[in-house]
């Protein structure tokens, strides 16, 4: 069901093969984050107020109140009738009157840019990333990134050596979002595809960690961030 707002601060990015994306925009807006307040239960808002800096504090609000409203019009219910518990890890899954719904969904934000991404079923992880410089580019890459990965984003200079590196890292952190450990599994275990590390805009493979289960990784960046979705592809082989 809709959830009465002002204006949305959300709208559709894509729907790449049944997982519908849904971008969020995270600029200060007083009238979206007064209609957000209005979205959240109790425990939301007791989390909203511990976060003790304003930008995460609004990216958790905005993000929060755009999940509750895609998700309930997705499952056909009121915002008081949905839930988000989380698993022992972390992982937040969604109930309605307290019973499991039959959705999956994973969350991103990074400076003004917000993903939501949802699905009926199947492991499933959203990341999208700033385009900002890092000074300390080295070592991320050596903390996310194999050997043959590092290769290809040092073969890069300059801002192309950037956007390489986040978007290898925004695939990466969609593959651990959807495996549901998320930074428990080091990132340096699995290499992205090779295919896709010389610009396929999508490709399969196995976790170490989830032998069994086949998982597709696509770029979903623009000119303004790097973004990526991971996807569960039952029955299918990398």
């Amino acid at each position: 069901m809709a959830v009465p707002v002002s204006a949305p601060w959300w709208y559709p990015f894509g729907a790449p093969e049944g997982v519908s994306v849904v971008r969020v925009e995270l600029e200060p807006n007083a009238d979206r984050e007064a209609d957000a307040l209005t979205l959240l239960d109790d425990e939301e808002l007791v989390r909203w107020e511990r976060y003790p800096y304003a930008g995460p504090r609004r990216q958790f609000l905005l993000c929060r109140g755009a999940l509750r409203t895609v998700l309930g019009e997705a499952l056909g219910c009121r915002n008081e009738q949905l839930a988000f518990p989380t698993t022992e890890d972390g992982k937040p899954w969604a109930t309605v009157d307290g019973t499991a719904a039959a959705i999956s969904f994973s969350v991103s934000h990074s400076g003004p840019h917000g993903l939501i991404a949802f699905a009926p079923e199947g492991r499933l992880g959203v990341d999208v990333e700033e385009l900002a410089p890092r000074r300390n580019l080295d070592l991320l890459m050596d903390g996310v990134l194999g050997e043959a990965e590092k290769a290809d984003v040092a073969s890069n200079e300059g801002e192309r050596r950037l956007r390489s590196f986040f978007r290898l890292w925004t695939m990466k952190e969609a593959l651990l979002k959807a495996h549901g450990k998320g930074l428990l599994i080091d990132a340096t275990t699995f290499e992205i595809p090779r295919a896709v590390r010389r610009g396929a805009a999508r490709g399969r493979l196995q976790l170490p960690q989830l032998p069994g289960v086949t998982l597709q990784v696509e770029d979903l960046g623009t000119e303004g961030f790097a973004a990526a979705l991971a996807r569960e592809v039952p029955g299918a082989r990398p």
